[in-house]
């Protein structure tokens, strides 16, 4: 697991103004993306307060010995598979020097300057080329919630307690907050209905989930012990796993998730990694009596002793009347990533048991992670138990499911007494009309 260093001090402080009065992206954040500045090629920048350092740049300049030059190479390409297939040493040498440059009295000041770009001068980019993305569903309120819906007497079936349960997703929709998600067409059923008939969906969903990007994998037919694999994953992300509810009621038996999830799934565009997030790490939450213990496979002392975070969640929704009138945001949850009930390394472990290969770049979701109270449901199929029970905003409307227009909005922050805040930055996007 990651250690506390000095990269986490509190005191530390950077020249860079911006990155020091409640940014998401103080100097102990640090995270790495995807970046293109007006016509150039897209490359490996740094996200520090309100600007963007570009490593390429960087890196010609020779701000990076060592290790980290290797690190910085490898991020400054147009995608960062190969940097996230270094692992950790690279991971932490670009990170240890990144806060020395940008540290209060750094001798390379001048140097450093010449390779900032202002936030609103670049675009964000989805920082690998994902070759595969599973989607995990560990959020226990969630899965129940969803499944009291469905089997009010039976809401979890026996092997959620058993195995992380997943599907794979699908990568070619993946697309970084900002860009605008269409509203899918599909096949809709009605219970009292003869036949589907094709339709735009009427029961738009999102899901609040944690975003997992992969590092080094493993072989084909090379499982991923579980006291290792916390060294594959290279860093975190936010995910809105946009959802079709009919479209998936009437297609997920016998197989699952298909049409329902395919259409688009929304990423925050910083990789932030497990470097940065060490101060938020906390012991697994004791399963409640009466639960399995995982088995043996699963099961490991330090992972279930630091392997989970306490990394609060927010989904907020912006209407086109309340975009029109100036109105802030409405809260829809707040729920946090200790609702989850396998940890990130028992994902990893189990995706790769029966010998499946994974590689730099790959993605995971979470899969809804809600809290156990109304106020922390991570979807609106649960806020509104399916639509029975509306959403009142402040301008008088009500929400049984997403419109056209809405904009769904997800943020992330680790806190921890004693050591800085930091964010993931937002992960939004804006409903647009189906085209029929």
């Amino acid at each position: 697991m990651n250690r506390l260093d000095h990269t986490h001090d509190p005191k530390l402080k950077s020249w860079i103004a911006s990155a020091n009065e409640g940014s998401d992206f103080p100097i102990q954040n640090l995270p790495i993306g995807i970046f293109s500045y007006k016509d150039a090629e897209p490359r490996g920048g740094v996200r520090i307060g309100d600007k963007v350092f570009d490593i390429f740049a960087g890196f010609a300049s020779g701000l990076f010995p060592g290790q980290a030059a290797e690190a910085a190479e490898a991020a400054s390409q147009k995608t960062l598979n190969t940097f996230l297939g270094l692992g950790q040493g690279a991971r932490s040498a670009l990170r240890n020097r990144l806060s020395e440059l940008f540290a209060v009295g750094a001798t390379d000041k001048g140097k450093v300057e010449k390779c900032l770009h202002d936030l609103g001068d670049v675009t964000l980019h989805v920082p690998a080329q994902i070759g595969d993305y599973t989607d995990f569903y560990v959020g226990i309120h969630h899965a129940t919630n969803v499944g009291k819906l469905f089997r009010p007497d039976n809401p979890l079936l026996p092997n959620y307690k058993y195995v992380p349960i997943g599907y794979h997703g699908r990568a070619s929709s993946i697309r970084p907050s900002g860009v605008a998600t269409r509203r899918p067409m599909g096949q809709l059923k009605s219970p009292d209905a003869e036949m589907p008939r094709h339709a735009a969906t009427e029961r738009l969903d999102y899901e609040l989930e944690l975003g997992v990007w992969l590092g080094p994998g493993n072989a084909q037919g090379e499982p991923i012990a579980i006291g290792e694999a916390a060294a594959s994953v290279a860093g975190f992300c936010l995910l809105n796993d946009w959802s079709a509810r009919d479209i998936q009621a009437w297609e997920y038996q016998p197989l699952g998730p298909f049409l329902s999830k395919s259409f688009g799934s929304t990423i925050s565009p910083w990789i932030i990694t497990p470097e940065a997030l060490a101060p938020f790490r906390i012991a697994q939450p004791k399963r409640p009596e009466g639960d399995p213990a995982p088995l043996p496979y699963l099961s490991d002392e330090t992972d279930q002793r630091e392997g989970a975070f306490d990394i609060e969640l927010e989904v907020l929704l912006l209407t086109p009347t309340m975009r029109d009138k100036g109105l802030p945001p409405h809260r829809l949850s707040l729920s946090n990533t200790r609702h989850m009930y396998w940890t990130v390394a028992q994902m990893v472990t189990h995706h790769t048991v029966n010998g499946c290969n994974l590689q730099p770049g790959d993605f995971l979701g979470s899969g809804t992670i809600s809290a156990p109270d109304r106020s922390g449901f991570g979807s609106i199929l649960e806020a509104t138990e399916g639509g029975k029970h509306p959403i009142e905003l402040v301008t008088g409307e009500v929400r049984r499911f997403l419109e056209d227009g809405d904009e769904i909005i997800l943020q992330a922050r680790g806190r921890r007494d004693g050591y800085v805040t930091i964010g993931f930055g937002e992960c939004r996007s804006t409903i647009l009309p189906a085209k029929r």
